[in-house]
């Protein structure tokens, strides 16, 4: 067994401007740009990177993000391994940025895959979702069409117009395969109208109906259609307490704090009966390419956030039919 011998690290944090094709709308409002964190260890001429996405909903800010990432640079530089970070920082978007680099970095120095140190077999290319962004129905049917080459497509709603936007989506693409994000909107007395017309729509899979904290009612709710817990989910910690008001969970790093929770998370997640999605923030393929390893085993991947780039990383993840490969080694893991 191969052993790292710690000799000294240093930390450097960048922030980075992705612009976006367009622009990317979900409930909680739009943009035009994707605001990353990477974060870059280096020791002994190796480089590990991860990038991490802030995110206002969870009260996270990129000054606030980077901030606690610096923080930790003289643990790091004292051979702070990725087991530490859970000492450190809580589950999110700044532990996530250095679990991810620490992971990379010890994938270089050791000449093996991520996969093969977490475990895993040879990672193989996984079906990723297209998401298109809430808007009017008849735009929405538009974009649809315009991507049907992608068999699985992944709707945002919001609230009002949902029953509309979904008809008109199914309408114009009959073939493809739908999941659909309320991210927090529906109201609980439309709940069963607006999953009637989820399952009229053939839509597979809801992703977060109700408000976390307000989600109670679900666990008596007969669900036509199956529902997904996002934002009620963050790492290990919170599984257990939904897991009789969802039958699947939605794992993203930027959420769990890194790979390490978000296998961890996955595999709780199986022992109590839940099914997987992987999803991500609007990143580049450097956020995609830790969570292709949960991905492997996931029954839904959402992880198509360069996709939705106007440009991406160069080496980047290949995009092909609907599926993303396996990251090439120069760009992580």
């Amino acid at each position: 067994m191969q052993r790292l011998e710690r000799t000294g690290r240093s930390l450097s944090v960048t922030v980075e401007r992705w612009p976006i094709k367009g622009s990317f709308s979900i409930a909680r409002g739009s943009k035009r740009e994707a605001l990353v964190v990477v974060v870059t260890i280096s020791e002994d001429g190796h480089a590990g990177r991860g990038e991490c996405v802030p995110y206002a909903r969870y009260g996270e800010s990129v000054e606030g993000v980077v901030r606690a990432i610096e923080d930790c640079a003289a643990p790091l530089a004292q051979g702070l391994a990725r087991e530490g970070l859970r000492d450190l920082l809580p589950p999110g978007a700044a532990r996530n940025g250095l679990d991810c680099a620490l992971w990379d970095l010890e994938a270089k120095i050791l000449g093996r895959s991520a996969a093969a140190l977490a475990g895993l077999a040879p990672l193989h290319a996984v079906k990723t979702v297209l998401t298109i962004s809430l808007s009017a129905p008849e735009d929405m049917a538009r974009r649809a069409r315009d991507a049907a080459r992608y068999p699985l497509l992944k709707l945002k709603l919001g609230g009002d117009g949902d029953e509309e936007r979904l008809a008109a989506v199914r309408d114009a693409v009959p073939h493809a395969r739908l999941i659909a994000d309320a991210n927090e909107t529906w109201r609980p007395q439309d709940l069963d109208r607006l999953l009637a017309a989820a399952a009229e729509a053939g839509v597979e899979l809801i992703e977060q109906p109700l408000p976390a904290g307000e989600d109670g009612m679900l666990r008596h709710v007969v669900r036509t259609v199956p529902i997904c817990a996002d934002e009620s989910v963050h790492d290990r910690a919170s599984l257990e307490a939904i897991a009789s008001r969802y039958d699947a969970v939605n794992i993203k790093l930027d959420k769990t704090g890194g790979l390490t929770e978000a296998l961890a998370t996955a595999g709780l997640a199986r022992e109590l009966g839940l099914k997987l999605m992987v999803g991500c923030m609007v990143a580049t393929s450097l956020a995609m390419a830790p969570a292709l390893l949960v991905a492997q085993g996931a029954d839904w991947v959402d992880l198509d956030g360069p996709l939705l780039l106007a440009r991406d990383r160069v080496p980047g993840l290949t995009y092909r039919s609907g599926e993303v490969l396996p990251p090439p080694p120069e760009l992580w893991g």
